[in-house]
């Protein structure tokens, strides 16, 4: 039981209607991969206005899966943000490229299309913006970077399936966008993802992928009418269920009153922590509709984990999103990366603390985060962005 005064990180917002949808898919015949997976997947390419989207066991499965519908592998290579969580890195090295890492936006925390520049070689096959916190990168301009150098663009879109900038959305832009209905996200059903693409051959493939290279689903095998399959490559175990299907349903319908709500919460955020002496926070330029994934605040990074710690005896829960990837250890040990290599991320990673987000949070919660801040950090000694120890972003072992 979770104390009556403390503000929890995160809370989902499943209730009677997502059960009723689980106990009624408990009633068919067909558990795993069947019509409801299928009416989730409908429903989310009408939501996000794409024709194809494949629902899939996690975001990390999709982004796996999209690499190898590109043909990326062995000694190819995919420029990734440094600030994003490791799935987006692990996904190529799964797919058995090499995950190039380019810094980010100062302002945003996201991908910076200025960077790219630096990273691109003769092996570069992909890039791989994330759209952090739920606000889209610069697609026009990475479009146009993929464009010219002929590469696949595929997004890490786990927090910005509300997403818009300029006019598009995830997809509309790319080879596929990748979303994760993971615990914490926008609609969840505990573990699970999604792709999306407008390329039918992408899709038919990722499809195929996800259930070991297979020519046929389950609901084709054990169906009324069986039908004999065939293993034409080899895939990996990477389908949902309807279980997990049914969860989500109703949740999709419901993604634009969710988003509407955090972003009401984030600009009561905003406005009362612009003028707190020693907090920052990222910015959304003006033409994007950030889905509000995150709320996170920059800090003096000397202080960061005393900070942290201070608002978690005061009943706040908090994050940190995220240590950049380049400094953790496999990454340092096997592609040599080191402190220095990326400062703006390692500047951002070593001063970030996530705040409560979610739909269910009520204005005096979020007042009361405020308070509890702006006391905790006018307690430390500030500094500015300049002054930041990027020391902090790397895990000493």
């Amino acid at each position: 039981m979770v104390d009556a005064g403390t503000i929890e990180f995160f809370r989902h917002a499943l209730g009677q209607e997502e059960k009723a949808r689980v106990l009624a898919a408990l009633d068919e015949t067909i558990l795993t991969t069947g019509e409801t997976v299928s009416e989730a997947e409908q429903a989310l390419a009408d939501y996000l206005d794409v024709r194809h989207v494949v629902c899939l066991d996690s975001c990390t499965a999709a982004l796996h899966l999209a690499l190898l519908a590109n043909d990326i592998g062995p000694g190819d290579e995919v420029i990734v943000p440094a600030i994003t969580f490791i799935a987006t890195a692990n996904a190529v090295v799964m797919a058995g490229g090499t995950p190039v890492f380019a810094d980010v936006h100062p302002d945003t925390g996201c991908l910076d299309p200025d960077a790219i520049a630096r990273c691109l070689t003769g092996r570069t096959k992909a890039i791989m913006p994330v759209h952090l916190y739920g606000l889209m990168c610069d697609m026009e301009a990475l479009a146009s970077i993929a464009r010219e150098r002929n590469l696949a663009l595929i997004e890490d879109a786990a927090h910005c399936l509300e997403g818009r900038r300029a006019g598009s959305r995830p997809a509309s832009h790319s080879k596929a966008a990748c979303f994760s209905f993971y615990a914490t996200k926008a609609i969840t059903c505990g573990e699970g993802g999604a792709l999306a693409t407008n390329d039918e051959t992408v899709a038919r493939r990722v499809r195929k992928l996800s259930r070991h290279g297979m020519t046929t689903s389950a609901a084709q095998r054990y169906g009324k009418n069986y039908e004999h399959w065939d293993m034409d490559e080899l895939g990996w175990k990477y389908n949902l269920d309807n279980i997990r299907a049914s969860l989500l349903l109703p949740q999709i319908h419901k993604l634009d009153e969710y988003c509407g709500r955090r972003r009401k919460l984030a600009a009561r955020y905003e406005e009362r922590l612009r003028d707190v002496d020693g907090v920052q926070f990222p910015t959304v330029p003006d033409g994007a509709h950030s889905s509000r994934h995150l709320f996170t605040i920059w800090v003096d990074p000397r202080r960061r984990d005393a900070i942290m710690t201070d608002l978690q005896e005061r009943g706040i829960g908090v994050a940190v999103n995220y240590r950049p990837v380049h400094l953790m250890k496999y990454y340092r040990q096997r592609f040599g990366y080191t402190l220095g290599d990326l400062p703006v991320a390692e500047s951002i990673g070593a001063r970030t603390i996530s705040l409560p987000l979610y739909p269910q949070l009520t204005d005096e919660q979020v007042d009361r985060v405020v308070d509890a801040v702006s006391d905790v950090v006018g307690s430390h000694c500030p500094a500015t962005a300049a002054d930041a120890p990027r020391e902090a972003c790397v895990q000493h072992s």
